[in-house]
């Protein structure tokens, strides 16, 4: 008689947005309230160097989908055109882009394993009008930010607002959606996408008693202050003028992230009482992180220009729970990136891995389950965000800049808070040497030519069409209020890739 093949794990797969690595309790943050968080790490293991692939979400979001990296899938700064028919008609008026047309993501792959896959919340990769990479249940936002109440959702392929607060709308939504299958006997694959905890900020958009509480209490010792940013930022993109405007950005901020962990309790719950926790794998992660007057700035990535690298905006948390199988309150220090989650996830369900040079990545199922690593080879990580590049070990981080800034040379392990730029340093020449090396052999490798970013004018200000040319002479890049910036980096106010 032939064995049964061991039934497959649900995957339940939660995505905040612009969440650092620190704002977690269990990461070390004491002032911050993540008790479900806390749960979830508790019973599960906690990677605490798991990077992003770039560090502004759209990028970030198409690489831990399709396992490819930026200069490959052709997604560079994050959507601004051809999400939605509205309220984004200000690019490219009535016009649909699918900007993943073509290239396959890992529910794709799950979904041919037998999976039933839906999402709840951000898309935020173009035409959320229409379900893409095989996800039957698609309840999605339909631009991938804005306000928290009345916020712009697509249901059965048409805009409406939401009236409720959106983090307990998509959570709803989720829960809906599970409590419909919970008699199918297909495995399931979700994914839930907060907005949170992107801005806005304001009082009025978040839980006025968890946001008073943070704003009346709490000292913000957490997060540095008075750091002054960098001397090469010549563009800042959230000034914080005096100490009443930081409290109220992070009052906002830390609210909107316990008010998206109360909701992850609820989802917790769920599977606990219909009793598919036992065979649910659950995966915590952000799309990218997030600085909170680190470096003496606000955002991410695209919050200084020229576009940074710091660790704030790269480093993201990454906890994974199923109970029976991945060790409990344990922390991995292991350099691990998003590219490395579409082979991860496959390898853990048991779906069959695509065989395509044009992914990076390798799977650290083994991780997740305590095993001793597999072979990795040498252990890198690489981001990129248009004309900025990094390429990062245990020990040291290289940034280089096409145009605009200067290239960036930290010893991490001696200067953690990346204070000492070594770039040019004669004693230092050999290691910036070997890293620049590794750099270009990993684009020359893994970049597609007609979507590799390094020379496009990518601002920070937003994507509104293909580049390459699949673009069809259309501008690429918004530009915005440092268009003459850019036009001094590149030496034209054209699109390259156009």
């Amino acid at each position: 008689m032939p064995q049964a093949q061991p039934k497959r794990p649900n995957i339940l797969f939660i995505l905040s947005d612009d969440q650092g690595y620190w704002a977690m309790r269990c990461a070390g943050n004491r002032e911050i309230e993540t008790p479900n968080l806390d749960r979830l790490a508790a019973s599960g293991t906690r990677f605490d160097r798991f990077f992003c692939a770039s560090p502004v979400c759209s990028p970030a979001r198409a690489t831990l989908l399709t396992g490819r990296i930026p200069s490959r899938h052709g997604v560079h700064d994050w959507i601004a055109g051809g999400n939605a028919l509205a309220p984004d008609a200000r690019h490219r008026p009535g016009e649909l882009i699918e900007y993943l047309a073509g290239q396959p993501g890992y529910t794709d792959y799950l979904a041919g394993a037998g999976y039933r896959c839906g999402i709840s919340g951000k898309w935020h990769m173009g035409d959320s009008h229409h379900p893409q990479k095989s996800l039957s249940f698609w309840s999605v936002h339909a631009t991938g930010g804005g306000p928290y109440y009345n916020a712009p959702m697509i249901r059965d392929g048409q805009l409406y607002h939401e009236p409720r607060y959106v983090t307990d709308a998509i959570t709803d939504n989720a829960l809906a959606w599970l409590r419909e299958r919970k008699a199918d006997p297909q495995p399931f694959y979700l994914s839930v996408h907060y907005t949170a905890p992107h801005s806005p900020w304001t009082r009025e958009n978040h839980p006025a008693a968890i946001y008073d509480r943070y704003h009346n209490d709490c000292p913000f010792h957490s997060l540095p202050d008075g750091v002054t940013p960098p001397d090469w930022a010549r563009h800042v993109a959230i000034p914080v003028r005096n100490a009443a405007e930081r409290r109220a950005i992070l009052s906002g901020y830390y609210a909107a992230v316990t008010a998206m962990d109360a909701n992850i309790g609820r989802i917790l719950d769920q599977l606990e009482a219909d009793g598919l926790r036992e065979n649910t794998l659950v995966v915590f992660t952000s799309d990218n992180g997030m600085n909170m007057g680190h470096h003496g700035v606000y955002g991410k990535g695209n919050a200084t220009y020229p576009l940074n690298m710091f660790e704030e905006s790269v480093r993201v948390p990454f906890i994974a729970s199923h109970p029976g199988r991945i060790p409990q309150a344990a922390v991995n220090a292991d350099l691990v990136s998003q590219y490395d989650f579409l082979p991860t996830i496959l390898d853990y369900a048991g779906a069959p891995p695509p065989n395509d040079p044009a992914l990076p990545g390798k799977s650290f199922a083994s991780a997740l389950l305590g095993k001793s690593a597999q072979d990795r080879g040498p252990v890198v990580v690489v981001d990129e965000y248009g004309p900025v590049r990094m390429i990062r070990d245990r020990e040291w981080k290289y940034v280089h800049r096409f145009g605009l800034g200067p290239n960036e040379l930290y010893h991490l392990s001696e200067d953690p808070a990346e204070s000492h730029n070594l770039s040019g340093d004669p004693a230092r020449r050999a290691v910036e040497d070997d890293m620049r090396r590794r750099l270009a052999e990993w684009f020359t490798r893994y970049a597609d030519p007609d979507r590799d970013g390094g020379r496009l004018p990518v601002s920070g200000k937003g994507q509104i069409g293909l580049c390459g040319p699949a673009g069809a002479g259309k501008p690429a890049f918004a530009k915005g209020e440092i268009a003459n910036l850019i036009d001094e980096a590149f030496g034209t106010p054209s699109n390259p890739a156009s």
